[in-house]
């Protein structure tokens, strides 16, 4: 699939804190952002950032406030390792976190300040980030302001791929992403599992895997931020719903049933109808046990 390639650098100081999945980014001619589409305008800073969201992949939460309550974050050991990794694989090093005084995450900078590279993307998303594959270096597969048709070989050289098959990042698509690309970064995943599995797929006794489809005890706020490792999005919605002040899960089916924002896709069926609801992919069991139904890899998000 074709995507406007942009060269440019990568930066920290002075900017929002990265993660696994999330870094600010700065073309080295700042008019290339016009040339974005997508559902939202991008507003860069004053500096010319703007943050970009890595496509196809979704990475443990270390900084998420949502619409009600503080500040909260997945288990830090997963979701630093991420945010470490992405950093890393762009040529930061030293990295270094201290307190955030006005929020609970921390701040990050590492040496240098700011490392040369490129995005891949097709656009927007509702939040205004640019979503993009992420490469690395001075000398891009192509020039910058054009269009570039991104294939496997492509997708293998970016930071997205890297992060899913070193198991410190979910699979997950969104409407209009090449089936080919979609295949092959779920096939990232099964490479991370294989064995004793990495990252997220760590099931040895004295590691915390991903329990999102065999089931994660939720006995308060605690649970999903030190205690369980589940779906990004998952995590989100029961924040949200904890936050609320809820003390069981007894009415978060019902709670997921009514927001309308989680528009998917099964693609485990043949001819897939779209939905409406987290509730549709979630069993609670034991009335404090919730679980997904299907992996990220076969949902495929259809916002509007």
């Amino acid at each position: 699939m074709y995507m406007l390639l942009i060269k440019g650098s990568f930066h920290l100081s002075g900017h929002t804190a990265p993660d696994g999945d999330t870094i600010p980014f700065i073309p080295d001619y700042v008019g290339e952002w016009k040339l974005v589409r997508g559902c939202k305008k991008l507003q860069p800073a004053r500096d010319g950032h703007v943050d970009v969201r890595l496509e196809g992949i979704d990475a443990l939460e270390t900084h998420y406030s949502g619409s009600y309550g503080e500040e909260k974050r997945q288990p830090a050991k997963l979701g630093d390792a991420a945010t470490d990794a992405l950093l890393t694989w762009l040529g930061f090093g030293d990295i270094r976190r201290s307190p955030d005084p006005k929020y609970p995450h921390d701040d990050i900078s590492a040496t240098p300040d700011t490392v040369p590279g490129y995005i891949l993307t097709r656009g927007t998303d509702t939040y205004g980030r640019c979503v993009s594959f992420v490469g690395k270096g001075t000398e891009p597969p192509g020039a910058s302001g054009y269009e570039l048709d991104v294939g496997v070989k492509r997708l293998k050289e970016t930071a997205n791929y890297y992060l899913v098959a070193e198991g410190l990042a979910y699979p997950t698509f969104y409407a209009g992403l090449d089936p080919e690309l979609r295949h092959e970064l779920a096939a990232a995943k099964e490479l991370a599992k294989a064995g004793t599995g990495k990252g997220l797929w760590n099931m040895a006794a004295d590691a915390m895997g991903d329990v999102t489809l065999t089931g994660a005890k939720i006995t308060g706020m605690n649970s999903i931020t030190d205690d369980v490792v589940i779906l990004p999005k998952l995590f989100r919605r029961l924040k949200e719903y904890l936050s609320l002040g809820n003390t069981t899960l007894d009415a978060f089916r019902t709670y997921l049933a009514g927001g309308t924002e989680d528009k998917f896709l099964d693609l485990t069926q043949v001819n897939p109808k779209e939905q409406t609801g987290l509730h549709n992919l979630v069993e609670i069991t034991d009335t404090n046990t919730v679980r997904m139904t299907l992996p990220s890899e076969q949902i495929l998000f259809t916002p509007k």
